[in-house]
């Protein structure tokens, strides 16, 4: 289970960008974007994340994960369109070249805190 490597990556992230000057802060939401593609199952990050914030400065969090969809662009035709099935085809012009623009995508996009 790779999950519980990237919520203690995660974990690692929030404590260091907690403020210094300011002990006392409580962290409330670390909210996360992860794309379609990363290979993370969501509930089981959530689940790793609520055993390993235990004792630690992030106790208590809550993490919000924001699915990100698979976006590719046609290099052919340009088109642009959201990958909802494992057919990786421009719906267009049945062209197999693309570029995925998102999907693959594990951001921390903001960490809330409260004194």
């Amino acid at each position: 289970m790779h999950e519980m490597g990237i919520a203690l990556e995660i974990i690692d992230i929030v404590k260091d960008h907690l403020p210094a000057d300011k002990p006392a802060v409580k962290v409330e939401r670390v909210n996360v974007q992860i794309g379609k593609l990363s290979a993370i199952v969501a509930d089981s990050l959530r689940f790793c994340f609520d055993i390993a914030i235990q004792d630690t400065p992030v106790a208590g969090a809550k993490l919000i994960i924001e699915e990100v969809p698979v976006v590719a662009r046609c290099n052919a035709c340009a088109h642009c369109w959201t990958i909802d099935q494992p057919v990786f085809v421009c719906p267009i012009c049945g062209g197999g070249s693309l570029n995925l623009l998102s999907g693959r995508e594990l951001d921390i996009k903001s960490i809330e805190i409260t004194e």
